[in-house]
C-alpha cells in the first residue's frame, strides 16, 4: 500500500487549500452575523468551488460532479475542516445515496444539486431516536398512488437552505424502514424550530414535523423496505469526512498555537522554550499524524471494490470515535496554549475548540461508535479493524 499522493492528488490538495483559505476570508463576517452569510456571496463562493473542481466532490464526473475516489474526498475534506464556522457546506456535498435513484429521481433531485440550482438535507433523527434511528417512530401509510408522512425530525442538518429532505419513515402495517423525496414546500411539512447551538454555523439544524404529507411512489428511493441500509451507507460515508474534517480542524489548531508559541514572550523568552508547552504541542502532532494515517488508510480501503461493507462500517466509525475525540484533545491544548486570547471568539482557535464538539455526537455519537466497534470485535476478531484488508 503506497500512501504518497500522486501528482494529481498533490494538485487536489492545493486545490482544496486554495480554496479554503478564500472561505477563510468570511469566518469573521460569518461568526459576527452568528452564522449565515449572505445569499450574493455563498453564490460566489459556491460557483469558486465548481471552478476549483471541489463542488460535489462525491458524484460522478459524467453526472457533473467532480468524480473524485473516497481518499481523494478525504484529502478533500481534511483541508475543508481548517476552515471554520461550518464554511465547509457551501462547497456542496450532496447526499451520497442520491447517486442510487432511477434516471427521474436523478433528473430531478440530483442533477439541480451538483449544479448549484438545488439542496438537499438527510432528516434521520427524532426526539426518542437520536443514536438509534432504527427506532423512529414517523410512519407512511399507504394511499392513492403514494404514502401519507406523518412524523417529527430533529437537528436536520442544512434543513434550513435545503429545497427538499430525505426523510426516513417506516412504511405500511410492517414498518419497513424507507427513505422518501420529500419537498420542504410540500403541504403538511413544516419548520418548526432552528435551534441555536454551541458553534456559529453558515447553515442551520432545524426541526420538521410532518402532517399528512402526500409522497408519490415515484418518490420512495431505492425501493420500500431499503431504508435502514441506504441510511447505514450514509452514515459510514459521512463519518469518514468527519474524521477527515476533524483532522484537518486539528491540524490549523496546532499550526496556530505553534505560531503563537514561538512568537509570544513570558519571562524574558518564548513561550515554545518551556518543556510544558513543547509536551502539549508534541501531543497535538502525535494526534494529528495518527489520525491522518488511519483515516488515509480506511478511505483507500473502501476505494477497492472487495472490501468487506460490514468491516468498512466498523472502520469509518474507528476512524470518526478516534480522530474526533482527538480533535477535542488538540482543540484544548492548542487554546491552552493561547491563553486569554484562546477564549476569544476573534481568534480561530476558539470557534475550532466549540465546533469539534459536536463531531463526538451527530452521525452517531462516541459511545454509538464504540458498541458498532465491539460488535465487529465479538463476531470477526481483531484482525478486521487493526489490519488493512488488501
Amino acid at each position: 500500500m503506497d500512501m504518497r499522493y500522486t501528482p494529481e492528488q498533490t494538485d487536489l490538495k492545493r486545490r482544496a487549500a486554495e480554496y479554503s483559505r478564500l472561505l477563510m476570508r468570511y469566518e469573521d463576517q460569518s461568526e459576527q452575523a452568528g452564522g449565515p452569510l449572505p445569499k450574493e456571496l455563498v453564490t460566489e463562493l459556491t460557483r469558486a468551488a465548481m471552478d476549483a473542481g471541489v463542488y460535489a466532490i462525491n458524484m460522478p464526473a459524467e453526472w457533473g460532479g467532480a468524480g473524485l475516489s473516497l481518499l481523494d474526498q478525504v484529502i478533500v475534506e481534511e483541508e475543508f475542516g481548517k476552515v471554520t464556522n461550518c464554511l465547509w457546506d457551501i462547497p456542496w456535498r450532496p447526499a451520497n445515496v442520491l447517486a442510487q435513484g432511477d434516471e427521474r429521481q436523478r433528473e430531478k433531485y440530483l442533477m439541480p444539486i451538483i449544479r448549484g440550482e438545488r439542496f438537499d438535507a438527510f432528516a434521520v433523527t427524532e426526539p426518542g431516536a437520536g443514536s438509534d434511528p432504527s427506532s423512529g417512530t414517523s410512519t407512511a401509510t399507504r394511499t392513492d398512488g403514494g404514502w401519507l408522512l406523518n412524523g417529527e425530525k430533529w437537528f436536520v442538518t442544512c434543513g434550513d437552505i435545503a429545497d427538499f429532505l430525505l426523510v426516513q419513515a417506516d412504511a405500511g402495517p410492517e414498518r419497513l424502514p424507507t427513505l422518501f423525496f420529500v419537498d420542504k414546500e410540500a403541504p403538511g411539512v413544516a419548520m418548526t424550530r432552528l435551534p441555536h447551538f454551541m458553534h456559529s454555523a453558515v447553515n442551520g439544524h432545524p426541526e420538521f414535523t410532518f402532517t399528512d404529507v402526500f409522497v408519490a411512489d415515484e418518490d420512495v428511493l431505492g425501493g420500500v423496505g431499503n431504508g435502514y441500509e441506504l441510511t447505514k451507507e450514509w452514515f459510514t460515508d459521512e463519518r469518514l469526512m468527519i474524521a477527515a474534517r476533524t483532522v484537518g480542524a486539528a491540524e490549523r489548531a496546532l499550526e496556530l498555537a505553534r505560531d503563537w508559541a514561538v512568537q509570544r514572550e513570558q519571562f524574558g523568552s518564548p513561550i515554545a522554550s518551556y518543556q510544558l508547552v513543547q509536551g502539549m504541542l508534541a501531543d497535538c502532532a502525535v494526534d494529528i499524524a495518527v489520525n491522518r494515517a488511519y483515516t488515509h488508510q480506511v478511505a483507500w480501503e473502501a476505494d477497492q471494490p472487495s472490501t468487506d461493507r460490514k468491516t468498512l462500517h466498523a472502520k469509518a466509525s474507528t476512524a470518526k470515535l478516534a480522530a474526533s475525540e482527538a480533535a477535542g484533545r488538540v482543540a484544548d491544548r492548542c487554546l491552552q496554549i493561547f491563553g486569554g486570547r484562546g477564549y476569544d471568539r476573534a481568534y480561530p482557535v476558539e470557534r475550532i475548540y466549540r465546533e469539534v464538539r459536536v463531531d463526538r455526537i451527530w452521525e452517531g455519537t462516541s459511545e454509538i461508535q464504540r458498541l458498532i466497534i465491539a460488535n465487529e470485535l465479538i463476531k470477526r476478531g481483531t484482525g478486521a479493524l487493526a489490519l488493512p484488508t488488501h
